[in-house]
């Protein structure tokens, strides 16, 4: 049998899996906390910690989830949520920010520092470069927190 049959009769056994995420997607649900566990629970701890540490790896004040105790609705969490969907082209609106917010307010911060780190993951790896993403490259490898 020739070299040129034999790699013509070779299988692949294993697809490759694209690392990217679909544009216009969170990378994760709302409620899959079990993809990092470190997070999750640092963040049923001490949640008020966790979301400075959030803020600050985007590079924004790490004092702006405090504000978020001053009413119904949390600014810095709708601020946040809208920030990273816009950053990343994810689909949704301010109305879906809020609804999250309210309601789901520690999952929701899961889900972002999630989404910061799955993304700065595959900038990492993809070889261009953008000035965008200057806070979050220090995120390669490591947890937020």
């Amino acid at each position: 049998m020739s070299e040129s049959s034999t790699m013509l009769r070779q299988v692949v056994q294993v697809q490759p899996q694209s690392t990217v995420q679909e544009e216009g997607q969170w990378s994760t649900g709302l409620c899959e906390c079990y993809k990092d566990m470190g997070d999750c629970c640092f963040a049923l701890c001490c949640l008020p910690v966790f979301t400075c540490k959030v803020t600050s790896a985007v590079g924004a004040c790490p004092c702006l989830p405090l504000l978020d105790c001053i009413g119904c609705v949390p600014p810095a969490s709708l601020a946040m949520r809208a920030s990273v969907r816009q950053r990343y082209g994810i689909k949704g609106s301010v109305w879906s920010d809020c609804l999250y917010g309210c309601c789901c307010y520690p999952l929701s911060w899961l889900q972002i520092s999630r989404e910061l780190k799955r993304r700065a993951a595959s900038h990492a790896s993809s070889s261009s470069s953008s000035a965008r993403y200057t806070h979050l490259t220090s995120l390669q490898g490591a947890h937020l927190v």
